[in-house]
C-alpha cells in the first residue's frame, strides 16, 4: 500500500508537512506561503517554563497553529485527532492510508531512528507525513529529509506517544476539503497583518519585540548572577532554540522574508520587496548573534565576543523588527 505522494524537503517540519499535504490535494503552496499566511513568526521567552532547568525561548507561534490559521484563512477543512489508546491510533492511521489519504502526525524527534543520533533529542512537536505501509513498515515523508524514508511500527508508536511536553498523544491530521483555484490575496494580507500586529503591539514584556528586549536587558548580567557555567547553559539554550529547533530564529526570519517576496508579486506591491530585504538583513544579524554566542559557549571567543555585545545585537534586532512590523501594520 503506497500512495502517490510527492515529497519535498523543507526548512521547517510543520510548513513542509502542510505544503506537501496540500500539494497532494491539488493546492500548490510554497513553504514561505504556508508560513506567512499562517502567521508563524513570533518571539517568546518564558522564565517560568523550564526545559532541562533552563528558561524556554521560542521564535515562532505554538506548534500546529500555522496550519490552523492557514486553514481558517483559505477555507480548508482539516480533521484532527488525538488518542489515549495506541492500538486505536495505529488502526485509524491504517484506515486512512487504505483510503488513499496521506496523514500528518506529531512525533518525538528522539524516537525517529532514521535520523542521525546527533539530531535526536526530546522534542515532541516534529511533523511528518505517512503515505503508505509495506508489511510492518510505514512510508514516511519527513520534511527535513532529502528523500522519503520508512519506520518500523513499534518505533512509530513510540514516536507518536512520547512522554513530556507537549504530549504527542498520537496526534494526526489531514485535510478533508481543499478549495481549488483559491485567491490568496486576502489570506496573505491577513497573515501579514496578524504577524505585524503580534510582533509590534503586544505589551506583555516576555512576548514579541518586548520579549527580545527582555532577554537583551538581562543577558549581560548572567555571568555574575548565574555563574559562568550556568550562564553558558542559558546562552547555549538560546542558540539551540534559534538555530537547531526547526529553523530557529534566523531561519524563520529568512522564511518570512521569502514570503514577503512572493507576496510582493502576488499583490503587485513592489514595496514589499524592500521589506523582504530588510527582514533578510535582520535574519543575518540573528545569525551573527548565534555565531558570536557559539564561540563564547565553546571558550573560543574573540575580543569582540561578550555578553554585552550579544545584548547590543539583540537590542538592534528588536528595534529593526519593531520598525519593520509597524510599517507593515500601517500598510495592511
Amino acid at each position: 500500500m503506497k500512495i502517490d505522494f510527492e515529497h519535498q524537503q523543507a526548512a521547517h517540519c510543520e510548513n513542509g508537512a502542510v505544503s506537501n499535504l496540500l500539494n497532494f490535494h491539488g493546492l500548490k503552496l510554497s513553504e514561505p506561503m504556508v508560513f506567512g499566511i499562517g502567521s508563524g513568526l513570533f518571539y517568546s521567552h518564558f522564565p517560568f517554563i523550564k526545559l532541562n532547568g533552563i528558561p524556554a525561548t521560542s521564535y515562532r507561534i505554538l506548534p500546529g497553529h500555522v496550519f490552523k490559521r492557514l486553514s481558517k484563512r483559505l477555507g480548508i477543512k482539516v480533521k484532527r485527532e488525538k488518542f489515549s489508546n495506541k492500538e486505536k491510533a495505529m488502526r485509524h492511521l491504517d484506515e486512512e492510508l487504505e483510503r488513499g489519504q496521506p496523514v500528518g502526525m506529531l512525533t518525538s524527534v528522539f524516537y525517529l531512528p532514521y535520523l542521525p543520533k546527533a539530531f535526536r533529542f526530546h522534542f515532541n512537536a516534529h511533523n511528518v507525513v505517512a503515505f503508505g505501509k509495506e508489511g510492518n513498515k510505514y512510508l514516511i515523508s519527513d520534511p527535513v529529509m532529502n528523500e522519503p524514508t520508512e519506520i518500523e511500527r513499534e518505533d512509530l508508536i513510540r514516536a507518536r506517544f512520547a512522554k513530556g511536553m507537549p504530549s504527542t498523544s498520537g496526534r494526526m491530521y489531514y485535510p478533508t476539503y481543499v478549495p481549488q483555484n483559491i485567491d490568496l490575496s486576502d489570506g496573505i494580507r491577513k497573515g501579514i497583518r496578524k504577524t505585524a500586529s503580534d510582533m509590534a503591539t503586544i505589551p506583555v514584556p516576555i512576548f514579541a519585540v518586548n520579549g527580545i528586549r527582555y532577554v537583551a536587558k538581562r543577558l549581560p548580567k548572567w555571568p555574575d548572577k548565574l555563574g559562568d557555567r550556568k550562564a553558558i547553559l542559558y546562552l547555549g539554550q538560546i542558540i539551540r532554540m534559534q538555530e537547531e529547533i526547526g529553523t530557529g530564529g534566523a531561519g524563520f526570519r529568512f522564511i518570512f522574508a521569502a514570503f514577503l517576496q512572493e507576496a510582493a508579486e502576488y499583490l503587485n506591491m513592489p514595496e514589499l520587496k524592500e521589506d523582504s530585504l530588510e527582514m533578510t538583513k535582520i535574519g543575518d544579524r540573528w545569525r551573527d548573534f548565534a555565531f558570536s554566542a557559539g564561540r563564547i559557549c565553546k571558550g573560543r571567543k574573540a575580543d569582540t565576543d561578550s555578553y554585552a555585545a550579544l545584548s547590543e545585537i539583540m537590542f538592534e534586532c528588536a528595534e529593526r523588527e519593531e520598525a519593520l512590523f509597524k510599517k507593515l501594520l500601517k500598510m495592511f
